[in-house]
């Protein structure tokens, strides 16, 4: 049954909503939407929250630690117009969210990711930003603080290429922005000789990208046909790893589960807007075949990523006897 609870005391994750979300029911108010990605201990959505008491407000948050304590800061500041989610930026911009649906987007101070190896985890990039103006309204604006120099001059690059967004300021960046709280992360890098660097920009009348909502496909569902037990398919199982173009899969570990005779593979899994967690099982069926489809642990979501890690353990399982094949393959190509 669905929760009694107010919404603000539930536990939202970009896993568990529905995509897209649907705001007005979710908020009980049809209000014009306010964004902000990574919001730390929360001390900034709630001033968004208090300064557009008009506007739903909603966060985004991937460390579990800063989720909790904006939360509790939610529950007990009483405002009928804020919410926290955990969950990826990407996965929020591109899952949560229909076309020019949010009127103000907020970004503060994201991870840098110094390391060359790790820039491509950068929030700011292309592909973020075509999702930023998707996600607009017209007029919409999009606020950006960073205190890292070089992260700045990455974003006023890309900014700077964004035909649909005009900057609102007379520099490429402020270095101060009157009537903005200073958070405690901001204040901390002041103390530390890294000053904040403002971007604002809004969502003119050039027609962007077409980025449209990331929706969930059917559920992968493969069907096996092998003379090989359980056990001795577990047994030649070893870690192993699959790619194609930006979506990843690890396939971690193998368990027997004996009462049902199956076997339970453990995936690791990154696409661009979502990374997952799960499982898949393949369990035998009464005419001796056996069926290969995601365990119900935890909350998977059949995306592209999840087909494409479907398919190709099922034809590493098929390749592990000469008389194996796969009867039925209901799984989506890349």
């Amino acid at each position: 049954m669905p929760s009694t609870l107010p919404f603000q005391h539930r536990k939202l994750s970009t896993m568990t909503l529905p995509w897209p979300v649907d705001w007005t029911a979710l908020f009980g108010t049809v209000r014009p939407l306010i964004l902000e990605i990574g919001f730390g201990n929360g001390d900034y959505l709630l001033h968004l929250a208090r300064q557009h008491p008009d506007y739903n407000v909603i966060g985004v948050e991937i460390s579990n630690k800063s989720l909790e304590k904006a939360e509790q800061k939610i529950i007990n500041s009483g405002l009928p117009n804020v919410c926290a989610i955990h969950g990826r930026g990407e996965t929020a911009l591109h899952h949560l969210f229909a076309s020019a649906t949010i009127s103000q987007i907020h970004v503060n101070y994201p991870d840098p990711w110094f390391k060359s190896r790790h820039a491509g985890r950068r929030l700011i990039q292309r592909d973020t930003l075509d999702a930023i103006v998707s996600r607009l309204v017209p007029g919409g604006i999009f606020y950006l603080a960073t205190d890292i120099l070089d992260y700045a001059e990455m974003a006023h690059e890309l900014l700077a290429d964004t035909r649909s967004l005009t900057n609102q300021q007379s520099v490429p960046w402020a270095d101060e922005m009157p009537g903005r709280i200073i958070t405690k992360y901001e204040q901390k890098g002041y103390q530390e000789g890294r000053p904040g660097h403002f971007f604002v920009y809004q969502r003119n009348e050039i027609a962007g990208p077409d980025v449209p909502v990331m929706q969930e496909l059917e559920m992968p569902h493969i069907v096996l046909q092998t003379p090989l037990t359980p056990d001795d398919m577990l047994e030649k199982f070893d870690k192993m790893t699959h790619h194609i173009d930006d979506i990843h899969v690890a396939y971690l570990e193998a368990f027997m589960d004996h009462r049902r005779r199956a076997l339970l593979f453990e995936i690791k899994m990154q696409e661009p807007t979502i990374d997952q967690h799960f499982c898949l099982t393949l369990t035998p069926r009464e005419d001796g075949d056996y069926t290969l489809i995601y365990a119900t642990i935890g909350n998977p979501r059949p995306t592209l990523g999840m087909h494409i890690a479907t398919g190709h353990l099922g034809d590493w399982l098929a390749s592990l006897h000469p008389d194996a094949q796969v009867v039925s393959r209901k799984v989506k190509e890349a």
